[in-house]
């Protein structure tokens, strides 16, 4: 079995629309097929990469399975980015006050 990284499976645009698209509602693969231009088995594909990486979770309710977003999993994701969230929140800050100095400078000399 192939070992899926998280960070991997939500690079792909198709599997982030996916995600997006669940956590909202949950769904069916074909309710989530409905929303690309690929074939059922090709958005399978991808729910199946997300189920690998424990982002999604399936329940089965009679014969229709319906794919949750994974919330636990998810945190663990934001949790690994906060970090750098704050350092470019900084940086940004940092670069808006820089801004300001100069404009103010600049309406000085007028």
């Amino acid at each position: 079995m192939i070992r899926r990284d998280v960070f991997q499976a939500i690079a792909d645009p198709t599997r982030r629309t996916i995600l997006a698209l669940i956590a909202l509602q949950a769904m069916t693969p074909n309710a989530l097929a409905e929303h690309f231009d690929s074939t059922r088995q090709g958005v399978s594909k991808h729910i199946k990469v997300l189920t690998e990486c424990q982002l999604v979770k399936k329940e089965q309710s009679g014969r229709e399975i319906y794919y949750h977003l994974n919330p636990k999993k998810m945190k663990e994701i934001a949790d690994w980015l906060e970090p750098f969230r704050k350092m470019w929140e900084n940086r940004f800050d940092k670069l808006d006050q820089l801004l300001s100095e100069m404009q103010s400078r600049k309406n000085n000399k007028k």
